[in-house]
């Protein structure tokens, strides 16, 4: 497989973007996000590009923010820079994006399945958002984006709590839109994919405008805030703590400042 941190191929109106660090969990550094921006401009300008596919390399299709990168400064890098985390969840796009996960989907990882426009797992795949474990908070766009996909409770247990939840459960709950034999979820996303781009693709981007009219309105409503306290929270001692105490696989000691 090549080094590359992302790879991206494109063929029959389909691209598909791979993140490719499977030895570090597909964990989003810099690199990473420099990648995927240039991906999805690719994907975003090419005539013959439909829709997309985005998925992980190896057991995992993305435990997050990589927090050694976090606590050696590129914080503000990983989650502020252009397009927000991963260079992805912020990004204003026009052709439908689908993600495929095996293994798990993280943190940053489950935020960028979030910001995809369809989702399918492998059924034996783990979703959460634990930043609250680690003195952080979901803000690649979990607190922005699930309130307003399944109930407020279930939402806030998952927010609040940081415990995964499966698959199964995910699939209930209208989260993803298919929970497939495990190694089967690229394959699906793939067929759903061929579906999408053998359609108007005019006709297509209309409907999918339309269709994410009210998740942008709320995206814009409550960016600002959810950025404002992500920046303070990703400097506080708390936050420093939590890094550490992940890397050094110890438990973290809260100061509550």
């Amino acid at each position: 497989m090549s080094n590359d941190v992302v790879l991206y191929h494109a063929e029959n109106g389909v691209a598909t973007v791979m993140l490719n660090r499977p030895d570090q969990r597909n964990a989003i550094n810099p690199e990473v996000c420099d990648a995927m921006r240039d991906a999805f401009d690719k994907i975003e300008t090419d005539r013959d590009v439909r829709v997309a596919v985005l998925t992980g390399a190896g057991a995992m299709f993305c435990a997050g923010m990589d927090l050694k990168a976090f606590a050696g400064g590129a914080g503000d890098t990983i989650l502020f820079g252009e397009y927000g985390f991963g260079g992805f969840v912020k990004r204003p796009r026009i052709k439908p994006v689908i993600a495929a996960i095996e293994g798990a989907a993280l943190a940053g990882g489950f935020e960028m399945m979030l910001a995809c426009d369809l989702a399918v797992a492998g059924v034996s795949a783990q979703f959460a958002l634990p930043e609250v474990r680690i003195g952080l908070i979901p803000g690649a766009g979990g607190a922005v984006r699930l309130p307003v996909s399944i109930p407020r409770v279930r939402a806030n247990e998952i927010l609040l709590t940081g415990k995964p939840f499966s698959a199964s459960e995910a699939a209930d709950w209208g989260l993803i839109n298919h929970a497939t034999a495990d190694g089967q979820a690229l394959q699906t996303a793939m067929a759903i994919a061929a579906d999408i781009a053998s359609n108007a693709p005019l006709a297509v981007r209309h409907t999918l405008a339309i269709a994410n009219r009210a998740l942008a309105e709320n995206d814009a409503a409550h960016w600002p805030t959810n950025d404002e306290k992500i920046r303070d929270i990703a400097q506080s001692a708390d936050a420093a703590e939590g890094a550490r105490a992940f890397i050094e696989k110890r438990p973290p000691i809260w100061q509550g400042k």
